[in-house]
């Protein structure tokens, strides 16, 4: 299994980042996807979340008309598009699969990308 995420990197505030994560090694489409993020120093806290038909999504307050997860089920990919950038959403942005296995739970992480928003 891999979630590998892309589209990090260094923004000033105002700007826009499209982070992207790509899957495999699993069913995609049966598993629910998040995106979750990780200041130095604070928690992990989760960003946004999509079902596995994308019908449903949810979003941290925080970011509630700013950022935009979606995923492309054909792809194997979920994608995050954040705008409005703000230093405080400096972080390592991380991708995470949750799903259901003849009863079990799983989970998988990607090891993250940098978010840096800063003039």
């Amino acid at each position: 299994v891999q979630l590998v995420e892309s589209g990090g990197g260094l923004v000033q505030p105002g700007g826009s980042l499209k982070l992207s994560c790509a899957a495999s090694g699993f069913t995609f489409s049966t598993y629910s996807m998040s995106w979750y993020r990780q200041a130095p120093g604070k928690e992990r806290e989760l960003v946004a979340a999509i079902t596995g038909t994308g019908g449903t999504t949810n979003y941290a307050d925080s970011m509630k008309g700013r950022f935009t997860i979606s995923r492309d089920n054909a792809k194997n990919t979920v994608y995050l598009q954040m705008n409005s950038l703000k230093p405080d959403d400096t972080a390592a942005y991380y991708c995470h699969a949750a799903g259901t296995v003849l009863g079990g739970s799983l989970e998988y992480w990607g090891k993250g990308i940098q978010v840096t928003v800063s003039s």
